[in-house]
């Protein structure tokens, strides 16, 4: 008895030494990764920043916007043709992630870039939107919803700025503007890939959008009204 119970104690102490090691190593593992990540992403951030600027990216961004119109118009019955104008699509997405990196390599957050980046935005989702509303892909209703949202809020920045009053922007505002590249995205493919449906998955996510811009647009709102208040 005394032999098997010291023979048991035996096994549970070296499985959770063995269960603590795989969690060391697991760990070990991942912050390795991190650390690698974040190397090659210095290393391509210094390389770029040699013949680019973060006004270059955000203006790339808008320059795409013609290559994906036209991608959508011609293969709008062509699965390839719609992923492969997809993919030009993320790219322009993901340089929205990259001008900000580059910025502040370089410390060259400038005026202009703050204006251009949101606006950038703006055009790259509004003119697909649009397009994807005129083709029967994307719900009218949401797209005049997250359109006149867009109007009343920059409508709203400007009064705010010529009485003198500074709103701090929220972390609605990006998650409204990823959850908008996301539903575009799909939205764009439109066909079944791999076993997703991603038209359907575009338009759950335009409605979570026209939510998240509506949550957003409320706090920028009262924001407003009260720094006016305590003005």
């Amino acid at each position: 008895m005394l032999l098997s119970s010291n023979s048991n104690l035996s096994r549970k102490i070296s499985s959770n030494l063995k269960g603590k090691l795989l969690f060391l190593l697991n760990q070990r593992i991942i912050l390795a990764d991190q650390n690698n990540f974040k190397t090659v992403n210095i290393y391509m951030v210094a390389f770029f920043s040699k013949w680019l600027t973060a006004n270059h990216l955000t203006t790339l961004r808008v320059a795409l916007v013609p290559f994906i119109y036209a991608g959508i118009l011609i293969g709008k019955d062509d699965h390839l043709i719609l992923f492969s104008t997809w993919t030009i699509f993320a790219f322009a997405c993901m340089t929205d992630y990259w001008d900000g990196v580059l910025a502040r390599h370089q410390g060259q957050t400038t005026k202009l870039g703050k204006l251009l980046d949101p606006v950038a935005d703006k055009i790259l989702i509004g003119s697909l939107l649009i397009l994807l509303v005129a083709l029967g892909r994307a719900p009218a209703l949401l797209t005049v919803i997250l359109i006149s949202r867009e109007f009343i809020i920059n409508a709203l920045r400007s009064i705010a700025a010529t009485e003198g009053i500074i709103i701090s922007a929220s972390s609605g505002g990006k998650l409204k503007t990823i959850s908008q590249m996301f539903a575009v995205g799909f939205l764009i493919i439109h066909f079944q890939t791999i076993g997703i449906p991603t038209h359907d998955v575009g338009i759950i996510l335009l409605w979570v959008s026209a939510a998240i811009s509506l949550w957003s647009g409320y706090n920028y709102v009262a924001g407003y009204f009260q720094a006016l208040s305590d003005k």
